[in-house]
């Protein structure tokens, strides 16, 4: 199963990819995870990214494009794999579709979780997160089992992340409309694409997104 996940930052992908990883055995990839493991490979493609993010440079849609089509090709991706973070644009949706048909494949899914401004507020400012191994909690739908206790590893140190701010969320969904949003045209034509109420109680929204799948 070859799965793309839409939606602005704080609409639960990332919850939702760790459902459908465990569900389906498959891998969840995050553009980011993919760029720090390709610049942690230390691979020729993984320096040139490390060269321009270290200049804070935006990474541009070709290197992207060729760390995203590194990591497809690895063994753990045969059964499938879930995107998360690519496509981002349309060029890239483009680039990601050559890739496929390279390989002779296809994706079966693309789901957006849409979600409003007001609920972004309210779950990216509750966001916060464990800096011993990274996990994510909310205040407001998934604090930790013990307070201040991380679920994960058991550590007991927590942080906001610098732009979870109320001042960021109309940064963030106006880029998603400009850079993102067309892609559910561009999916709803190839007649690929679901869309889920991502505000919904979390799993409301895993089990319409296990139905959409089954």
């Amino acid at each position: 199963m070859r799965l793309v996940l839409l939606g602005p930052p704080g609409c639960g992908k990332g919850t939702q990819a760790a459902v459908l990883r465990d569900r389906f055995g498959i891998p969840h990839l995050s553009t980011g995870a993919m760029l720090r493991s390709a610049v942690e490979a230390d691979t020729e493609i993984g320096r040139r990214a490390a060269s321009i993010m270290s200049r804070g440079a935006l990474v541009p849609d070709e290197v992207v494009q060729g760390i995203v089509a590194l990591r497809l090709s690895l063994e753990d991706c045969a059964r499938g794999y879930i995107l998360d973070g690519f496509p981002r644009t349309v060029a890239q949706a483009n680039a990601l579709q050559q890739m496929l048909a390279r390989a002779g494949q296809a994706l079966d899914r693309v789901v957006e979780f849409t979600i409003s401004e007001d609920e972004l507020v309210r779950r990216i400012t509750g966001r916060y997160v464990c800096t011993n191994c990274d996990a994510v909690y909310n205040e407001h739908s998934k604090p930790t089992q013990r307070k201040n206790i991380c679920d994960v590893c058991g550590g007991s140190s927590f942080r906001r992340r610098e732009d979870d701010r109320v001042d960021t969320v109309a940064e963030r969904m106006a880029a998603y409309r400009e850079e993102t949003a067309p892609l559910v045209p561009y999916y709803e034509d190839k007649g690929l694409l679901t869309q889920i109420d991502g505000s919904q109680a979390t799993a409301k929204v895993t089990a319409e997104l296990l139905g959409t799948l089954a």
